[in-house]
């Protein structure tokens, strides 16, 4: 346990995010670490204001005394032109979650996709990654799919309904993973790449709440092939649910919630968090509701 006397403000910056999980998830294990930590979601929902103020609600942050902002949709490629200084992923990837303040410049980086990363490797050690097919290619899958071909993926298959968009993400995929391949997939030919995958990941909104269902059909679905959900409301998704039963080994979607938040929170301290107590409190907050 830390016993310094430093305090933190961090914000969260992104439209309808005020009841996210994160500043609760970082209040508390900042609490477990002994540390002065206050962390307030600036929602754009609420003040009426657009993505594009992101700028400026840095600034004003940097000048009220905040050390870190996390940024959310829609300001994660907005933030960009505002930043001093970017990491090498956050720059591939095109997008930014995590700005620190440090000596009054912005840093920014990008959790989004160390936070499946480790959730993989954490979840699911010693998956197979020689073929794997990923459903959804918008801003989360990005993330993922830059994730699993850093994590040594050999034939990343990506499916999107927007076809244009999922050529586009696979043609600078592969310029970035050289010894990679990374495709594109249409829709249609999403069961004759699961047939031949080791693992499936699903990136889009299918199975939230909002949205419940499955994105495929679980006949696609076999013993022998692990599945990932990036929804984690709920983290039990009828997907999950469903490879479970047929024996998939399965990754839920809080995983990635909390690793990213777990990266986020050693990047604005310093002090590496305990992940496993995140995610219990991650899961506790899930089962109540919050």
């Amino acid at each position: 346990m830390s016993t310094t006397t430093e305090s933190w403000l961090v914000g969260l910056i992104g439209e309808g995010i005020t009841a996210s999980l994160t500043p609760p998830m970082h209040e508390r294990e900042a609490a477990e670490q002994g540390l002065h930590y206050l962390y307030r979601p600036v929602d754009l929902t609420v003040s009426g204001r657009a993505g594009t103020d992101v700028g400026d609600l840095l600034r004003w942050g940097r000048d009220l005394g905040f050390n870190a902002f996390n940024v959310t949709h829609p300001c994660k490629q907005l933030v960009l032109e505002h930043l001093d200084e970017v990491s090498d992923d956050a720059a591939a990837l095109g997008a930014v979650n995590t700005v620190l303040i440090r000596d009054g410049r912005f840093v920014g980086h990008n959790t989004d996709h160390s936070g499946f990363g480790t959730a993989l490797s954490t979840g699911l050690p010693g998956a197979p990654l020689d073929r794997v097919v990923q459903l959804g290619a918008g801003g989360a899958g990005a993330a993922v799919a830059y994730a699993l071909l850093k994590a040594g993926a050999g034939t990343l298959s990506l499916v999107d309904l927007d076809y244009d968009r999922v050529r586009e993400r696979a043609a600078a995929l592969a310029g970035l993973f050289p010894e990679a391949v990374v495709r594109a997939v249409r829709p249609e030919d999403l069961p004759a790449a699961l047939a031949s995958a080791d693992g499936f990941v699903q990136a889009t909104p299918v199975g939230m709440h909002s949205h419940p269902g499955t994105p495929v059909d679980p006949a696609l679905l076999r013993p022998g092939l692990w599945v990932a959900d990036v929804i984690y409301r709920p983290v039990r998704t009828q997907l999950i649910e469903a490879a479970e039963a047929l024996g998939c080994r399965v990754l839920d979607g809080g995983h990635m919630a909390v690793g990213q938040a777990v990266d986020a929170f050693e990047l604005i301290t310093g002090i590496r968090p305990d992940a496993a107590r995140m995610r219990a409190h991650f899961l506790d907050m899930i089962g109540r509701g919050l």
